[in-house]
């Protein structure tokens, strides 16, 4: 059935059913036209009906910045770029077992202690079991709010009635709605689940968190659009063989992303680490070949990591290539250019690159401390003690220089490191107590330092 056109008068706005020469409501005349639909597409489209206008403002309105609450974990607060934002949607992933629940209940039991009213929703465990984790951590006596459902429409209702401050929800792919024909951890109940819970968080002002699964790739399992939908992505990575885990931040809209917090795993739960360059480098004994420290910088974080390589004769036909901890696309494109560019040939050879520490490590200034690894592992020959060495490899040959090289040596010579192997026409520094060795091209880098080229 066709629906009846609708007009408005542009004076008033007064709106009828049938055009007229004068409107009725403020008397002026030719002013009454017919209204367009907002939108032209399928019968389920928004269709004729028309809402109600949106205040606008411009780009120089003055804006509070958000108030912020400290959880009193410094590495947490970190990440999450100086505190919990109200109203804000929070996303966590990382590979089970890998110390997500045990830091959400950590984080909710100091928020709680600090003044917020918190609720722990955990849809995967009884809360007989989450209560235990509690006593072994020491956290049964912080005034946290538990419960275990995975029921939707119960926990809003809940989270309405309760009125928190900040709501935990473990996990995002065990919540359900009962208005969605699929079964928990489906694509449809996911995105759902998170659209529901972000949209009562904006209304209601409460914070939430929640967690996710991570697929076999390391990927948040569930649709891409419910990273969009949040307003924070953090991942927690580590290896099961190390005590360390890095919280990364993925997505902030609220701090910096790609800022990381350490935090090492103990019998007591998740201590956070301070100071994780001297935690990376404690093992680190007399210089070995093939062993160089690389002066990284995570977010606005420096860190100092070390790289291992191991460069042997293949008993294979095709020499294998295995990396840990660093790209593995990027070691071949390092490979390529020693051999391209300084005629140093790595064919027969197994390589193996390791990050000690199970760091991951993404940027691209790692490329000098790699190619130093390398080398230093094929020829036997250890580089010079307390020495750290950053820079970007171009496919040319040529050294580029790498970002907050400051913050870098700062962090090398509050180590301990006396000397630094950098990209030639970077910004100039004041390093006292450093002593600063500069290369243009990696030509030159092979022959001063390994005595090739």
């Amino acid at each position: 059935m066709a629906k009846s056109p609708s007009f408005s008068c542009s004076a008033c706005g007064n709106t009828t059913t049938k055009w007229a020469g004068r409107c009725e409501t403020c008397g002026e005349w030719n002013t009454i036209s017919e209204d367009a639909g907002i939108s032209k597409g399928p019968a389920k489209s928004l269709g004729g009906k028309r809402g109600s206008q949106v205040v606008l403002t411009d780009l120089s309105t003055q804006e509070a910045p958000p108030p912020r609450t400290q959880s009193g974990i410094t590495e947490l607060d970190r990440v999450l770029g100086g505190g919990l934002v109200p109203a804000s949607a929070i996303l966590v992933g990382g590979d089970p077992g890998i110390g997500k629940s045990t830091l959400l209940l950590q984080a909710a039991a100091q928020f709680a202690r600090s003044g917020l009213k918190t609720i722990y929703v955990s849809g995967e465990e009884a809360s007989a079991q989450v209560r235990m984790r509690a006593q072994r951590l020491g956290l049964a006596d912080a005034p946290v709010k538990l419960a275990a459902e995975t029921n939707l429409r119960d926990i809003l209702t809940t989270l309405e009635a309760e009125k928190p401050q900040l709501a935990i929800i473990d996990s995002i792919q065990t919540m359900w709605a009962d208005n969605v024909d699929s079964a928990p951890g489906s694509v449809s109940q996911v995105r759902a689940a998170a659209h529901e819970l972000t949209t009562f968080a904006k209304r209601k002002g409460i914070s939430v968190v929640l967690v996710g699964h991570v697929t076999k790739e390391g990927q948040i399992a569930g649709p891409r659009v419910v990273e969009h939908m949040v307003d924070t992505v953090l991942y927690f990575e580590g290896e099961r063989g190390h005590q360390f885990r890095i919280l990364r931040a993925v997505k902030n809209r609220f701090g910096p992303a790609d800022e990381i917090g350490v935090f090492e795993m103990t019998g007591q739960g998740l201590s956070e680490v301070l100071n994780p360059s001297a935690l990376f480098l404690s093992e680190r004994g007399t210089p070995s070949p093939g062993s160089v420290v690389f002066a990284g910088v995570e977010g606005t974080r420096p860190v100092l990591v070390e790289f291992q390589a191991l460069v042997s004769p293949s008993p294979h036909s095709q020499a294998r290539r295995t990396v840990v901890g660093w790209d593995g696309g990027r070691l071949a494109m390092i490979l390529a250019v020693l051999e391209a560019r300084c005629g140093i040939p790595f064919a027969g050879l197994d390589v193996y690159l390791n990050v000690a520490g199970g760091l991951k490590v993404s940027e691209p200034a790692a490329d000098l401390a790699v190619a130093a690894a390398l080398l230093s592992a094929r020829e036997d020959a250890a580089l010079p003690a307390e020495t750290v060495v950053f820079g970007e490899i171009s496919l040319s040959g040529a050294l580029r220089p790498a970002t907050q090289t400051e913050n870098r040596l700062k962090e090398a010579q509050k180590l301990g490191f006396t000397a630094a192997i950098t990209p030639r026409g970077g910004k100039s520094v004041e390093a006292s107590g450093l002593s600063l060795t500069t290369m243009g091209d990696l030509t030159g880098f092979v022959g001063e330092i390994f005595g090739a080229g």
